[in-house]
């Protein structure tokens, strides 16, 4: 599989409610200093709706400033339309991170 497949793979497994880091995404996937590879490839997602990127967030919580698919604010808009907490462009990670796989 290819290495933006296995992002996207791994994205579809984040439940509704939570969030990962993109550090998080590459670890899991096998390239533990691929984080801005895993940004990279947020970018080219083909389906936003199917392959959830607006679950992913940077290592302080914080939203993507450059949101692929409308910006922050939409960001914000569909995480809190899952139940996440936004405040300030920041999730808070000790509530929303998702720690599986």
């Amino acid at each position: 599989m290819s290495f933006d497949g296995s992002v996207y793979e791994y994205l579809k497994t984040v439940p509704r409610g939570k969030v990962v880091t993109y550090g998080m995404i590459a670890h899991a996937i096998g390239h533990p200093r691929a984080a801005r590879q895993v940004g990279n490839a947020l970018h080219r997602n083909p389906t936003p709706v199917v392959i959830p990127c607006h679950r992913v967030v940077n290592r302080e919580g914080r939203l993507a400033p450059a949101f692929a698919f409308g910006g922050p604010e939409v960001q914000a808009s569909l995480l809190r339309a899952e139940g996440v907490e936004v405040k300030d462009g920041y999730v808070d990670l000790a509530v929303y991170c998702w720690e599986g796989k």
